[in-house]
């Protein structure tokens, strides 16, 4: 599928009583910095968010229900293992409410592709019924209840530029973050989390040392080249493609940065300027490549 993407001319959609707003999660940089011993890795990662995503809506119904449409619809499936489904009946326990809501996701991120697609979703879907429902619930419960449901739940239920560690439950404020745009770029092969994990060989690396911001993206971007993506190794590794993603990417004019996000296999590049952001889009597009071009989300 190829899906060239630049900005919209008009900001994302807000959230609102009965819509909620699911914005791709970049890792600007990840580190895996140790292992508990149930298997569960540690992570040191900055995360950020790209002014693309999928769109969940919700009304009031009988019972608890969920369509599914978008670009991307055709990769989920609407059962009981759906994120977006756990999300609600996980909320509608906690809270003692009945979990009945008609739900609706336009799906426009590829699935199992490292920019928190999933995770997104089931955090959006908290943000909704929280609205539809009038509950209150307790923040620290939130969280966990988050957490239960995937690593980068927790982030993306923030959904602004967050410093995660741990498993996913360590949130602390990001360095600010400067105007930036962003190229993302998606072969179009899912890659399963845990088996690059798995496949990563190798020391554990040091928590990152950052500044409190950056003035501008080319400084950002110089900062965050001195950092890795532990896992794009091992990712490359099972999905060849991605070193040729990166190639790309990193090949166009202005592009400061080129990394790989979470586990791959979507890739992105960072730019001073929107328009050599959309070039890049626009040159690096190939058969069945997802390709998006705009803003990293400030806050």
């Amino acid at each position: 599928m190829s899906d060239v993407r630049p900005m919209q001319d008009t900001a994302p959609p807000a959230d609102t009583a009965n819509r909620a707003f699911a914005p791709a999660k970049l890792n600007l940089f990840l580190h895996v910095t140790g292992r508990r011993p149930d298997g569960y890795h540690l992570l040191d990662s900055l995360v950020a968010f790209a002014d693309c995503g999928d769109v969940l809506r919700a009304r009031d119904a009988a019972d608890l229900s969920l369509t599914i449409g978008g670009p991307f619809a055709a990769g989920l499936a609407a059962d009981s293992d759906n994120l977006v489904l756990r999300a609600a009946n996980a909320l509608a326990t906690q809270a003692g409410v009945p979990a009945h809501a008609r739900l609706e996701l336009e799906k426009h991120l590829p699935v199992a592709a490292g920019i928190g697609g999933g995770s997104a979703d089931a955090a959006a879907t908290l943000r909704l019924l929280i609205r539809l429902w009038r509950i209150a619930p307790d923040p620290t419960a939130l969280e966990q209840l988050a957490l239960r449901l995937g690593a980068d739940v927790p982030a993306c239920l923030a959904s602004r530029p967050v410093r995660m560690a741990g498993v996913g439950e360590h949130l602390a404020p990001a360095p600010a973050l400067p105007e930036c745009f962003v190229l993302l770029v998606n072969p179009g092969v899912p890659v399963a989390t845990k088996a690059v994990f798995q496949a990563r060989t190798g020391p554990f690396s040091p928590p990152a040392h950052l500044p409190e911001g950056w003035p501008d993206a080319a400084t950002m971007a110089a900062g965050l080249a001195t950092l890795t993506n532990d896992l794009e190794s091992p990712a490359r590794s099972l999905c060849p493609v991605v070193g040729d993603v990166l190639a790309s990417i990193a090949a166009q004019p202005g592009c400061l940065l080129a990394r790989m996000s979470g586990s791959g296999a979507t890739c992105f590049g960072l730019f001073a300027s929107l328009e050599a952001a959309r070039q890049a889009a626009g040159a690096t597009n190939r058969p069945g490549w997802w390709v998006w071009a705009g803003a990293l989300r400030q806050n």
